[in-house]
């Protein structure tokens, strides 16, 4: 049994989000901020080549509490949020999944106000995200890097804080650096 752990960990079974280079799938949500607000839409086609961090925000880890969210997941936003202004057309694609669907509309654009870089949305799936996007529902936070319609890179955090922003920033600017 430990072999076959290891072997998948080797393969990378256990990675987050879309593997690295693929092109970055639909996002199908509720738009709950930006020029598409209060319209279901895809969120990725709205992004499409800019440099977009795209954050699944897990609403089942917040089930117990009143509001479908938490300080330190806020904190990663927020820092994210005011990092992507030094990144030029960079924003943050910030979708609720998972927990109540109503809930999170009647949440997600309250918290909204706080993130000027941001384009906040709620999706109707479930802990595991939309379709091809390969999240855990495990994870409180999902952060997937897209440039140029690619993704560069994606994290799971199971615990966030405002730490956590540091290497999906370095990543966005690695992606973005003009060659």
């Amino acid at each position: 049994m430990n072999l076959l752990l290891v072997a998948a960990l080797a393969l990378g079974a256990d990675e987050p989000g879309p593997k690295a280079g693929a092109a970055v799938p639909k996002l199908p949500a509720l738009a709950v901020t930006d020029k598409v607000a209060e319209k279901e839409t895809d969120l990725a086609d709205e992004r499409k080549d800019e440099p977009t961090v795209y954050v699944f925000v897990n609403a089942d880890h917040f089930k117990d509490t009143n509001i479908p969210y938490g300080r330190p997941a806020h904190r990663f936003v927020k820092t994210l949020d005011e990092k992507l202004a030094d990144v030029t057309g960079a924003k943050a694609v910030v979708v609720w999944v998972g927990g109540e669907a109503d809930k999170n509309k009647e949440y997600a654009p309250k918290v909204a106000k706080y993130y000027a870089n941001s384009v906040v949305g709620v999706s109707s799936a479930d802990a595991n995200g939309p379709k091809d996007w390969g999240l855990t529902s495990t994870s409180m936070i999902t952060a997937v890097v897209a440039h140029k319609g690619k993704v560069v890179k994606a994290w799971a955090i199971d615990s966030v804080n405002e730490t956590d922003v540091k290497p999906v920033e370095e990543a966005l600017k690695k992606a973005t650096e003009k060659k």
